[in-house]
């Protein structure tokens, strides 16, 4: 399986190269970001579109390992609390095991169907 990860890995990777190789002209043509409000108005210099990509493309990356360290630790509080309930369980299963069983405590009811 990690052989067939790999390379399925490798051929996506080629792919972008590929995409990257062929479209290096377009990449490199400026663009200009224009951010007009009603009390703000800002127009950024001339940026490189691949330069936009990269860093679009950075903070996509970020902001998934951010959101995927929160998932992290709501999951190992989630683990710490059911293995509480579980020790707490055993303890129980445990008590009941030790609990000896006297025929006072058990009312046996015969019945006979013959």
């Amino acid at each position: 399986m990690k052989h067939i990860k790999a390379i399925f890995v490798i051929l996506f990777l080629l792919l972008i190269v590929i995409v990257v190789a062929q479209n290096i002209p377009n990449l490199e043509k400026p663009v200009v970001f224009k951010l007009n409000l009603w009390f703000f108005d800002y127009q950024t210099p001339n940026i490189p579109l691949g330069f936009v990509a990269v860093v679009a493309f950075m903070i996509g990356v970020l902001s998934m390992g951010f959101l995927g360290i929160v998932e992290r630790f709501q999951l190992k509080k989630q683990i710490k609390v059911l293995q509480g309930e579980v020790r707490a369980m055993d303890k129980e299963l445990n008590s009941l095991r030790t609990t000896t069983v006297t025929p006072e405590v058990v009312n046996f009811e015969q019945t006979s169907e013959m």
